[in-house]
Order: structure tokens, then sequence, then C-alpha cells
């Protein structure tokens, strides 16, 4: 087995637009779920292999991290196998946080595995700042001592003991850290207003196949009731919604017929609704969806919103599909508030986008125009590559290096369905 390797060598990406797209493509893995499953594994000293892991920066990181904290992983395609190395360590190196904010997700299984952590305070970052302020006071209510030093969170306990605890707001990443944390946690922990994110789900699936105790799954109330010990699992990670959503939007832009196979439909409800508003063609089989379009989509208003609601990871890419549209949408932002910036980028195409606080008011026009771009952020990298297969002429898609972050081979699977699409140096 060898290390995955990821393709930096390149910086750019090209899309002439104007191809009509045609084909079958498949999902990987999610990300999303991949990433705290991963960190999961530091709650067992056996042995996990973790399968339909995508090869992408985001999980490099996590397996230096999990290397750091004295694992050790081996890698053989998509299957990760993570075992027990060196002398176990509980301090996140920050030039790893930096690099990920899910880094932050170590708190929980090493204040429970080792009674203490210490963790770099995450910063901002290009789509608005997330606080931790949830996962620490959730910690807090399991027993946990909290502190700061020299810009750490260090963490300290002599046994986690479960509790009630009530999230003010559903966040996606205090769900997981606090799951990890009270599955080995003395008595029950019952956590409130939880996130019911499927990659939530697939965390909790992973943990109980590793002996957690976890009910509640997938809805507003999850109950865990701590044991002693966690064992090793052999767990597959789910498929990417989002690369599902990003694959079928690109359709919807270039128009033609694809089908995304090994996917999960269930998990797009908000996406497909919308899509079919849009006047996009949609039929659904058990573990594929088929799109086809064949005009300029109608005016299809968005609100993003905590799931089962629409995905804040969608709206860049509702934006450049509306921004072809035939009349005026509004898209409105509530999770994140400075995720508008691929809105000025979409401008220099000829996107006619004004931006009023949280919303964002898309007056679509008959054809956008190849212009040098860049990518504020990971979704903000795919939207404009979306644009840019329904623009004329080319598109250079600069700040790339946030696609490698979180979509496995998309230019190639683009291709692969006749984009004319590629990298370039």
């Amino acid at each position: 087995m060898q290390q995955a390797t990821i393709n930096t060598n390149t910086s750019i990406v090209v899309v002439r637009g104007g191809r009509r797209l045609s084909g079958h493509v498949s999902t990987s893995g999610a990300k999303n779920a991949a990433l705290p499953i991963l960190i999961g594994t530091l709650l067992s000293d056996e042995d996990s292999w973790i399968s339909n892991v995508p090869q992408l920066d985001d999980v490099l990181t996590t397996l230096d991290l999990l290397t750091t904290l004295g694992k050790k992983v081996t890698v053989n395609g998509t299957v990760i196998m993570v075992s027990s190395g060196s002398t176990p360590g509980t301090t996140a190196p920050y030039e790893l946080v930096k690099k990920m904010r899910a880094s932050v997700l170590v708190m929980g299984p090493l204040l429970a595995r080792w009674h203490q952590a210490k963790v770099p305070l995450p910063g901002g970052c290009a789509i608005g700042s997330r606080p931790i302020d949830l996962h620490l006071s959730g910690i807090e209510k399991l027993g946990g001592k909290v502190s700061l030093e020299r810009g750490y969170v260090k963490l300290e306990s002599q046994e986690l003991i479960g509790n009630r605890i009530s999230l003010d707001y559903p966040s996606v990443g205090a769900t997981e850290n606090l799951m990890m944390a009270a599955s080995l946690a003395c008595g029950t922990t019952v956590i409130e207003n939880t996130a019911m994110e499927p990659e939530i789900c697939d965390l909790g699936n992973c943990l109980s196949g590793m002996g957690a105790q976890i009910t509640g799954l997938g809805s507003r109330i999850i109950k865990i009731t701590g044991v002693e010990k966690l064992h090793g699992v052999h767990h597959d990670v789910i498929p990417d919604r989002i690369e599902t959503g990003t694959l079928l939007l690109g359709c919807a832009v270039a128009g033609g017929e694809v089908t995304v196979e090994k996917t999960r439909p269930e998990f797009l409800g908000a996406t497909l609704t919308n899509l079919r508003k849009a006047g996009v063609h949609v039929q659904i089989g058990n573990d594929s969806i088929s799109v086809s379009n064949d005009g300029r989509p109608l005016p299809t208003d968005v609100e993003t919103a905590p799931y089962p609601g629409f995905s804040t990871d969608m709206q860049p890419q509702w934006m450049a599909l509306e921004s072809t549209g035939t009349g005026v949408s509004v898209v409105v932002e509530t999770i994140f508030e400075s995720r508008f910036m691929h809105a000025g980028e979409l401008q220099r195409m000829g996107a006619n986008i004004k931006i009023r606080g949280r919303n964002a008011i898309v007056r679509g026009v008959e054809k956008l125009s190849g212009a040098p771009v860049a990518a504020p952020d990971l979704r903000a990298a795919a939207a404009l590559i979306l644009a840019g297969l329904a623009a004329d002429g080319e598109t250079e898609i600069s700040g790339v290096q946030h696609l490698d972050r979180g979509y496995e081979h998309l230019v190639e699977k683009l291709h692969s369905l006749g984009a004319d699409i590629r990298r370039s140096k």
C-alpha cells in the first residue's frame, strides 16, 4: 500500500463553452463524511478500514493529522486503513488546522480517549467566520475544562459525564464533536437541536459499527449511551451529495442528458425539487439520477438552510445556473455572511447580479462570455467551471487549488461527459 497523492502541478482550469453534456458518470465518496469518520478512528486502538474515501487534499491533511496524533495510516486507492502506531499525541499542530477547519473535530475524540487535547483556535475563512463556541460549551456540559493558551484551546477532563445538551444552532461540526466525545463518556448524553445532514448519520453509523450506542440519527435529538471501549470497523463512506448536485447542475447549465450513478437520490431532495422548478427534467433511479435540459432555466428562488433545506454548498452553483436563466431569481444565503464572493467573478463573465445584504438578485442573461476569473473558495471554483460551460469563448479559472480540497477529478468527469475542459499550468 502507498500514500495517495493529489495533482497540484496545474494552476488553472480552462473551459470552452458551448458543448452539450451527455453520458454517465459516478459520484465519489463524500468528503464531509470521510473527514469526521477518519478522525473518529482516534476513539479506538484497533485497526479500522474506511472505504470509498475520495482522494482529496483535505483527506491528505486529515491523514497527516492522524499520523501526528500517533496513528499509522496506509492507503490503497479509496480504502484507508488506520491502526495504532507511535505514542499517541494530544496536540493538533497549527500548520494542519489552518489548512482545514475540520481538524477541530479531534477535540472530542482526544478528550474522550486521553482526557486532554490541545487544538489551535481556527480563524475565519473566505466564506465567513465559523466559531467553535458550540463545540466548547457542549464539551463543558460533559465535564470538560476549557481554557485558552497562546492561541490554542486546551481541554482537560478526568472523566466525561453524560448530560443533556441543547445546541443554539444545528451545527454540523458541534454535533459531530459531541457525538464522538459522548461515545466514551460515562452515562447517557442527549443532544438536542442536532444537525440532520446525511454525513452526520454516516458518522453515527460508523461509530455504531465500532460499538457505540447511538439512537435518533437523522432527527433533531440524538441519544448516546457511553461505552467503556470502541473497537475497529469496516465502513463504506456514503456518496457525495454535493458532487452529485454539481454534476447535475453542470448538465442543466450546458444542456444535454446526463446520468449520475452510485449516488443517493434521497439526499438531494431540495436540489432536485428546485431543478424541476427551473424546468429541468429529472428522473430518479435506485442509486442514480438522470437529468436533461434543452433550454435556459426558469427563474427559481432559493434560500439556504440546514439539511434537509437547500444546501449552502450548492448556492454558488445555483447562482451560476440562474445567471443564464430566463428571468429574475433571488438567492438568499442564511448560513454564511460572506458567501457571495463568487458573484463578482460571475459578473466578469457578463452575469447580472446585485447583492443586497444576504440576498442576491440574479437577472438571467442569454449568454455569458468567457473571461479570466479567480475562485475564492471551494464551491465558488465549481460554480465558475459551470458558468464556463455555458459561456461563449474561453474561461480561465485560477485559484483551483480549492477544487482539489473537495472534488475528486471533477475536471476529468466533466470532460468524460463531453465538456471542453482541461487543466493547464
